[in-house]
């Protein structure tokens, strides 16, 4: 039975970054969903099933097991015992994930390898329903929040750099719209876990926000 950290919070607050490093730290596994989406998505392909047919892909899901791995600090996606970590970025693939990944049986084969994940390694796992519905049980959980003026400051600066124009105003009034979608959707709502330990990264710089959550882990551990 591995540590789970789950990182939970509004789009903006930079889950992924430091989920990322965090796992590095710790040697924890970054359950990277996208790869794992990816993985199935070349399960598809190695059938010859067209994206187009949802009939094919949701019986072929059945046959699929997805791992994730670090070997030598760089993580590796394992498909059926096969490493396809090279095949990932392929335009087809992409392709095919885009299209799968809307059908709710592929959405749940991956919930269910995630958990499987969950039950073997150390991991970490961000998004918006982490510590609440995917691992409920994690013994390290953290709301990660900050607020809309200074996310929309983030956007706003990473796409600037990037040579993109935009509006500051727009990309708040953006920010603020999904927060409120996701938490009211219906399904799986964001919100703070009754046991998460809330980090509003507003003011910190993310190497203490890493810190932070990284000693929480530390202690967990040690326990």
């Amino acid at each position: 039975m591995g540590i789970n950290v789950a990182i939970d919070g509004p789009a903006g607050a930079g889950k992924s970054t430091i989920a990322k490093l965090v796992a590095k730290k710790m040697g924890y596994i970054y359950v990277d969903t996208g790869a794992m989406y990816r993985a199935l998505a070349i399960h598809f392909l190695n059938k010859g099933i067209s994206p187009e047919d949802e009939e094919a892909i949701i019986l072929a899901v059945k046959g699929a097991d997805v791992k994730i791995r670090y070997e030598a600090g760089v993580q590796q996606v394992y498909l059926n015992g096969e490493n396809v970590t090279e095949r990932l970025r392929d335009e087809a693939v992409g392709n095919m994930a885009s299209a799968s990944s809307a059908i709710p049986r592929v959405r749940e084969k991956l919930l269910m390898l995630q958990k499987d994940l969950a039950k073997q390694f150390d991991v970490v796992m961000d998004g918006r329903d982490i510590g609440t519905c995917i691992l409920p049980d994690a013994e390290v959980k953290i709301y990660l929040t900050a607020s809309v003026k200074t996310r929309a400051k983030r956007r706003y600066d990473e796409l600037a750099a990037k040579g993109i124009e935009c509006d500051f105003a727009a990309i708040e009034k953006d920010i603020e719209e999904r927060d409120r979608r996701d938490m009211t959707r219906e399904t799986a709502p964001l919100k703070q876990a009754e046991d998460a330990v809330l980090v509003d990264s507003s003011d910190m710089t993310i190497e203490e926000v890493t810190e932070k959550i990284t000693a929480l882990c530390r202690d967990r551990r040690e326990r």
